[in-house]
C-alpha cells in the first residue's frame, strides 16, 4: 500500500519561505511523476508543480508559482520537496503531495494524472 506523508507546512509572513517534504512508502518512485497540488478554501484543487524522469529530471510549474517555487526529489529517500520562496497570501492553501504510476503529457497538470495522494499539509501566509 502506497503512502505519501507530507511535512513542513505552517504559518509564515508574506515574503517568507517554507519547505515542504513528502516521503513515499510502499513502493519506490524513480522516473514516475511526483508533485504537488493545492486547494484554497472555496476553490478547486489546482496543480502546483511536478517532477519526472531519471536520471534527467524535468520540472513543470503552474504560472502562479514560477520563479518562486522549486520542486526537487531524492530517489534514495523516496522523497519529493517543494521549496517555496517569496510567499504571498494567495499561496495559502492545503498542499497535497501526489505521485503517479506513469507520466502522461495529457494529464500531467490534472488531478487524474496521479494515482496516489497524501493527506495534505496546511500553508498559511499572513499579510
Amino acid at each position: 500500500q502506497v503512502q505519501l506523508v507530507e511535512s513542513g507546512g505552517g504559518l509564515v509572513q508574506t515574503g517568507g519561505s517554507l519547505r515542504l517534504s513528502c516521503a513515499a512508502s510502499g513502493r519506490t518512485f524513480g522516473s514516475e511523476p511526483m508533485g504537488w497540488f493545492r486547494q484554497a478554501p472555496g476553490k478547486e484543487r489546482e496543480f502546483v508543480a511536478t517532477i519526472i524522469g531519471w536520471p534527467t529530471r524535468y520540472s513543470y510549474y503552474a504560472d502562479s508559482v514560477k520563479g518562486r517555487f522549486t520542486i526537487s526529489r531524492d530517489n534514495a529517500k523516496n522523497t519529493v520537496y517543494l521549496q517555496m520562496n517569496s510567499l504571498k497570501p494567495e499561496d495559502t492553501a492545503v498542499y497535497y503531495c501526489v505521485a503517479g504510476d506513469r507520466d502522461s503529457f495529457g494529464s500531467r497538470y490534472s488531478v487524474r494524472g496521479y494515482d496516489y495522494w497524501g493527506q495534505g499539509t496546511q500553508v498559511t501566509v499572513s499579510s
